[in-house]
């Protein structure tokens, strides 16, 4: 006979993961909420009346969207360059041997355990040593700096998984280095690549200590949406955020599906 007991100790996993989820998604709940509310004053933390005007006009703040676009081209500049930097280091520590290779990895994964505001004052202390004038391009190499260590992990993971015999077997077939690594090593290490390439997209777009360290006047959103809490929170701001979020569950339901196609077109 079952009790609650019972049923409680056979679904406590599934509870337990289903509570997790929400409590996750709860802040993006809130975000969505409050992207739609009428705020009587500066601030929006209290809810008003339901209102559409602020995702009618998303850039009636000023300097909201300049700020935006300056931190997407930001985030797709340093993703380029981490994800090809990345990548290259990750084939060559999984498959190559050559000395100080142990050194080389344990300084590639050193800016994922150092502390945000060693690494922002570190970077800050060498721009102005070199007498670098802080802006765009000081913004950019910090993020490539702390995106490289997140592409060359997932990356690594996944060319550890592959089996070389693949890459053997189109050898054999007559087929050159680059053709076999553009239609054998590449595809396989594709979703990797695209792990990495996004963790680091959303790491640089999200990045607050390290730009705000070596931004100089440059303000991207992070830093905006900072300094607009200190005078008033526009309801625009909710309104990106629910954007980004929504963007970002499309891409992660779009990858899920291409993964399911292709794993039912595999012959069984």
């Amino acid at each position: 006979m079952r009790t609650p007991v019972t049923w409680l100790r056979r679904n406590l996993v599934v509870i337990a993961g289903l509570a997790t989820l929400a409590y996750m998604i709860l802040p993006n709940v809130v975000v969505t909420v409050f992207s739609f509310n009428n705020p009587s004053g500066r601030f929006n933390y209290a809810w008003q009346e339901f209102s559409l005007d602020a995702w009618k006009d998303p850039c009636g703040v000023a300097d909201m969207c300049g700020s935006l676009g300056l931190s997407l081209q930001i985030a797709l500049w340093s993703t380029l360059a981490a994800t090809a930097l990345g990548t290259a280091i990750a084939f060559a520590l999984v498959r190559y041997r050559f000395r100080a290779r142990g050194a080389v990895n344990s300084l590639i994964f050193l800016p994922m355990a150092m502390p945000e505001i060693v690494m922002a004052a570190s970077l800050l202390a060498l721009f102005l040593n070199m007498g670098i004038q802080l802006g765009f391009w000081t913004i950019l190499i910090a993020h490539i700096m702390f995106c490289l260590s997140f592409v060359v992990a997932a990356v690594k993971a996944r060319v550890l998984s592959m089996d070389p015999r693949l890459e053997e077997a189109a050898r054999d077939l007559y087929a050159g280095p680059v053709q076999t690594f553009l239609r054998v090593t590449l595809p396989i290490a594709a979703p990797g690549i695209a792990a990495g390439a996004l963790l680091s997209f959303a790491l640089s777009f999200d990045d607050f200590i390290i730009t705000n360290f070596n931004s100089g006047n440059t303000v991207t959103f992070p830093m905006f949406v900072w300094g607009s809490a200190q005078r008033g929170t526009p309801v625009q701001i909710n309104v990106i955020g629910t954007a980004m979020f929504v963007i970002a569950v499309l891409v992660v339901l779009a990858g899920q599906m291409v993964g399911n196609r292709r794993k039912k077109a595999q012959p069984k």
